[in-house]
C-alpha cells in the first residue's frame, strides 16, 4: 500500500497568509530553516494508480498538480482519485470539494454527523448538486463501524476509529462531543494485513485508540500544537489546543509519550499549525521529536507499507 502525504500543515498552511509569528516570518524572510506546507491530507492506493483522497484540503489544486501520481492519463479529461474519505468536516479538510467540481461526480464517505454539517451550515452536498451529479454521499456508520472498501480500490480496507476531539465552530455539535464529529482510520492493506492508523485531529487516548496503536506499521497522528496554550501564549489565539480537539505533541499526555508506548515502524507527525516550534529544523523542539523516533510530516512525503 501506497500512502502519500498531499499536504501536513493544519489550517492555514505554512506561512499562514496573515501570520507574522517567529515561524512565519522566518520562513520568509530566511532567517530560520523550515519548510513550506500545505494544508493536511493524504492519499492512499494499493497499486500507484487508484487513489483514495482523505479529506479535501482548501489546498488540494496546488496538492494533486504537485503529485504526478494523482495527474490525469487517459482521454481529455480524467483523475486517478476514485473517492474520498471525510474524518471531519472542518473547512480545512473539506473545502477542497469545491475544487474538485470539475471532475464530478466523486464518491464522498462520511459520518452521517459529517453529512449532515455539510448538507446544511456549510452545504457543499447541496452546492456541488449543479456540477455533473454533485458529490455521491456514502454513509460511514460510526455506531456498528463495519469496515468497507471503495469501489475500484478494493485491495484497501477502512475501519472507522471513534476518537475524542471537536466539531467546527459553525457546527451544532461545536463542543459537543458525538460519535461521528471526527473519526480515526485504520487503513489496511488486504494483500500483506498491515495497516496505517490517521489521526489528523485527537485531543486524548483511550483504549481502543491505543489497542489499534501497538499493533500499526505506520501512524500518521495529530501534531498540530507543541504546547497546549501555544497559541494564547504567543498572542494568535484565545483557545488552548485541547478545546479546538488536539493533543499537544509535548508532554505526559502528548503524542510523542504516546507514541513512544508502542513499538511501531513509522510513527509521523501530521496537520502541524504554523506556530509550532517543531517546523524550525534547527530548533530544540524538532530536535527532541526527531530523537523519539517520530518523523515530522512534509508535503509530498510518500510512505510504502
Amino acid at each position: 500500500m501506497q500512502i502519500l502525504v498531499l499536504g501536513s500543515a493544519a489550517g492555514g498552511g505554512f506561512p499562514q497568509w496573515n501570520c507574522h509569528c517567529a515561524n512565519c516570518k522566518g520562513l520568509r524572510d530566511g532567517s530560520i530553516k523550515a519548510t513550506a506546507r500545505t494544508q493536511s491530507s493524504i492519499a492512499v492506493s494499493p497499486n500507484g494508480k487508484d487513489w483514495v483522497l482523505i479529506n479535501a484540503s482548501p489546498d488540494i489544486r496546488q496538492q494533486i498538480n504537485q503529485s504526478p501520481q494523482l495527474w490525469p492519463e487517459q482521454g481529455s479529461r480524467g483523475t486517478n482519485i476514485r473517492a474520498a474519505i471525510l474524518t471531519d468536516s472542518q473547512i480545512d479538510h473539506t473545502t477542497g470539494l469545491l475544487t474538485l467540481r470539475e471532475g464530478l461526480p466523486l464518491e464522498v464517505y462520511c459520518s452521517d454527523v459529517v453529512y449532515e454539517d455539510l448538507s446544511t451550515v456549510f452545504p457543499l452536498f447541496n452546492l456541488l448538486e449543479h456540477w455533473h451529479g454533485g458529490l455521491n454521499f456514502n454513509a460511514i456508520d460510526t455506531e456498528k463501524r463495519p469496515p468497507f472498501s471503495v469501489k475500484g480500490v478494493e485491495d484497501i480496507v477502512f475501519e472507522p476509529v471513534i476518537i475524542e476531539s471537536n466539531a467546527p465552530p459553525y457546527s451544532r455539535y461545536r463542543d459537543k462531543v458525538v460519535d461521528g464529529n471526527n473519526i480515526g482510520l485504520k487503513i489496511i492493506d488486504k494483500t500483506s494485513g498491515k495497516y496505517l492508523f490517521y489521526l489528523p485531529g485527537i485531543v486524548e487516548s483511550n483504549a481502543e485508540v491505543e489497542q489499534i496503536l501497538s499493533k500499526a506499521s505506520c501512524v500518521l497522528i495529530d501534531g498540530t500544537l507543541w504546547l497546549d496554550d501555544e497559541m494564547i501564549a504567543l498572542g494568535v489565539g484565545k483557545k488552548l489546543g485541547s478545546e479546538m480537539g488536539h493533543m499537544p505533541v509535548n508532554g505526559e499526555f502528548g503524542t510523542v509519550a504516546l507514541l513512544n508506548k508502542f513499538p511501531i515502524e513509522r510513527k509521523i507527525l501530521i496537520h502541524i499549525n504554523n506556530t509550532n516550534p517543531i517546523l524550525n529544523e534547527e530548533s530544540a523542539q524538532h530536535k527532541f521529536v526527531l530523537d523519539n523516533g517520530v518523523e515530522i510530516a512534509t508535503d509530498g512525503m510518500e510512505i510504502t507499507i
